[in-house]
């Protein structure tokens, strides 16, 4: 037998022996090369490690486990707050008008003068009133003589009843009319209600004041406070004595206060109700109508477990957070959905899904996935959730 012979018989015998295409046992050849190469792949990569981990102290592999810092689970006060727009008003804060209708004669004040109680800030026209008074006055005189020498008579049961009772009529309606006068008199002098400033002074000389006329603004800064319009959907949140931050952004000041009121009806035209703040004695200039921002706090709760809002992730399932657990080979991070509750200043409340004592992952946390290894750093690392 020729040399041609024996090969042919060997190429028709590892023909006769190769597996048909897309048989199992192809698919079985197939896998066992792969993981022949995996193999060898993995003993070229552990190799290289070695090499470069002897040459590189500072190298460290995929494999090892990720550093992270964890935080304690504890409860904390925590508290919630609003803001709201308020503004500063004062019960001493009138615009003075006229009660009577006449002619501005003089003004005895200037814009920005202090003035006392009763002090007299502008006068009107009042000679009619004045020539009024003249006539009830002679006219009284007369009267009073009169029922004087009626009474007498009547006295000695000289004359009639009617006469006497005529007389006396006369003589108190005079009284009553030159009373009338007089306050009509009082009336044209303009007074300051209570002590305080001249803020404006739209009245000028010559002009005619009438009922109801602003002619004078009068302030006095000692009896201020603030008025803050809150949403209807924030009614039983507060009660009176509650503490309130206020914020001046004009001056960039801060003071504490507490509600000294709330309003019990709703603005049907914003659909708010007023909430009245006190306002203490400050070192600084503060008017009337100046803007305010306050916090009111509407929700309080002492023994909440609190982490800080930035390690809640969100998955297609809801938040969750990586806490620490233990695993076949180690500590690793698992990760918890959990039930957020309130959050305020970058830390939120947790309702469900964590419980005390239980580490969470805080730094690195973003590095992880579920089932991860992970090595607990003792250096900076917090220990507990801060208090709010």
């Amino acid at each position: 037998m020729t040399r041609f012979n024996y090969l042919l018989i060997a190429i028709l015998a590892v023909a006769c022996s190769a597996p048909e295409p897309g048989s199992v046992e192809e698919k079985k050849q197939q896998l066992s090369e792969l993981k022949s190469q995996v193999d060898d792949l993995k003993g070229q990569i552990s190799d290289l490690e070695d090499e470069i981990a002897e040459l590189d102290t500072t190298f460290t592999t995929g494999a090892r486990a990720i550093l992270v810092s964890t935080l304690e689970m504890k409860t904390s006060e925590f508290e919630h707050k609003i803001e709201v727009r308020g503004a500063v008003e004062s019960r001493r804060n009138i615009l003075v008008s006229a009660e009577i209708p006449g002619k501005i004669t003089s003004i005895k004040v200037k814009e920005g003068q202090r003035v006392r109680q009763g002090q007299v800030l502008l006068t009107l026209d009042a000679d009619i009133i004045r020539n009024n008074i003249a006539e009830l006055k002679t006219a009284l005189e007369l009267a009073e003589a009169v029922f004087e020498r009626q009474a007498n008579l009547w006295k000695k049961n000289i004359g009639t009843e009617i006469q006497y009772l005529e007389a006396k009529n006369r003589k108190e309606s005079l009284e009553r009319s030159l009373a009338t006068a007089n306050s009509q008199l009082d009336q044209s002098i303009i007074r300051a209600p209570f002590s305080g400033s001249i803020d404006a002074l739209p009245a000028k000389e010559g002009e005619i004041a009438q009922p109801g006329m602003p002619l004078v603004r009068v302030v006095n800064p000692e009896d201020m406070y603030i008025m803050a319009d809150v949403s209807e959907r924030f009614v039983g949140r507060f009660k009176q004595g509650d503490e309130v931050e206020v914020m001046f952004p004009s001056q960039n000041e801060q003071l504490l206060s507490k509600i000294s009121s709330i309003s019990q009806v709703i603005n049907t035209d914003n659909r708010t109700f007023k909430v009245e703040i006190g306002l203490p004695s400050v070192n600084f200039a503060i008017r009337p109508n100046q803007v305010t921002v306050n916090k009111l706090r509407d929700y309080s709760n002492a023994e909440a477990m609190v982490i800080p809002t930035r390690l809640i992730q969100r998955d297609d399932k809801g938040y969750f957070v990586y806490k620490v657990a233990n695993g076949d080979e180690g500590t690793i991070a698992q990760k918890v959905h959990i039930t957020p509750g309130v959050s305020y200043n970058n830390k939120t409340e947790i309702v469900e899904g964590l419980a005390l004592g239980e580490q969470i992952v805080d730094k690195g946390y973003r590095e992880l996935a579920d089932g991860v290894s992970i090595e607990i750093s003792t250096r900076g690392a917090s220990n507990e959730v801060a208090a709010n």
